[in-house]
């Protein structure tokens, strides 16, 4: 099967090396071709080290990298069987976009979301003579290790496109969920409000970012604490989120703290910019002890 991802940033490339490594044609778009360039010396580095760990061998690596086109030409869309986006968490570029490929690809061709939060209803009606083969596929980050896929049905998604979504991330190793369609959806409807509420009492001085983390590693089971997943996300993707969620229910516990807000502008976005609520290295590994969010800036 023929699969285009646009957006060739860490979660696009990681959501085509999913596909890539089930076997598909997949064609990797962004708008830049230093995006692109990004995002395949990204999947690159990735197969090396399953490679390297013996999950993987020489000539299905060798495979993978024939399998995969990048591009910054969106008419290389055109004969796609399954189409997702993975851009910017705007809903106006989203759309532009989906218009754009309406006009290239086959009317076979399956039209998906990577949002986090956004209306699929909405994006759907963007190409409304093909809405009933629009369907959400949020992915988790990182895509190639995180089982978990929210399949996302918009009021107007067949029952046709919604099996055939649901049944390919099971057949690319993922284990989906059915869910339609409400602000933040499942996990970010109950992960945002903790994350917010994390950041709230480290801005309110109660305990440091690692404690708040082992607070809830230690007290409540979480495999990372809620600071990191943050950083981890990222607090521009955390941000949009939020606004997101409490524009379309008008609830203060999706109302972004102002920390958050402090932070984005900073462009302290997380592990992506190797500064968060902690610090990291190139490699996206935490640098012990530091806490780079300081007084100063709550």
């Amino acid at each position: 099967m023929k699969v285009c991802i646009f957006g060739a940033g860490v979660m696009g490339a990681g959501i085509a090396q999913v596909f890539l490594t089930a076997g598909h044609e997949v064609v990797l778009i962004d708008v830049q071709q230093p995006f692109v360039d990004s995002g395949e010396l990204r999947i690159y580095k990735s197969l090396d080290h399953l490679e390297e760990k013996g999950k993987i061998t020489p000539e299905f690596k060798k495979d993978c990298h024939k399998r995969l086109i990048t591009a910054i030409d969106r008419d290389l869309a055109a004969e796609s069987d399954f189409i997702m986006e993975v851009i910017k968490e705007d809903m106006k570029l989203k759309k532009s976009l989906l218009k754009e490929l309406d006009k290239i690809c086959p009317e076979r061709t399956v039209f998906s979301s990577n949002t986090s939060a956004m209306s699929i209803t909405e994006m759907a009606a963007s190409i409304p003579h093909r809405a009933d083969k629009f369907v959400g596929c949020h992915f988790f980050n990182p895509a190639p290790v995180m089982k978990l896929v929210e399949v996302v049905r918009a009021i107007q998604t067949s029952d046709e496109t919604f099996n055939f979504a649901f049944e390919l991330m099971k057949s690319v190793g993922k284990t989906p969920i059915k869910v339609d369609e409400g602000p933040g959806f499942v996990v970010n409807r109950m992960l945002i409000p903790m994350m917010n509420e994390a950041i709230g009492i480290y801005a309110d001085g109660l305990a440091s970012a690692h404690d708040i983390d082992r607070a809830m590693q230690l007290g409540a089971g979480m495999r990372s604490g809620p600071l990191h997943t943050a950083d981890l996300v990222g607090h521009d993707v955390n941000l949009a989120i939020m606004e997101t969620i409490h524009d379309e229910t008008g609830d203060p516990r999706y109302r972004p703290h102002p920390l958050l807000r402090k932070m984005v502008r900073a462009g302290w976005l997380g592990i992506k910019t190797g500064r968060g609520f902690f610090r990291y290295d190139k490699n996206g590994k935490e640098i012990p002890d530091e806490e780079p969010v300081k007084d100063d800036a709550k």
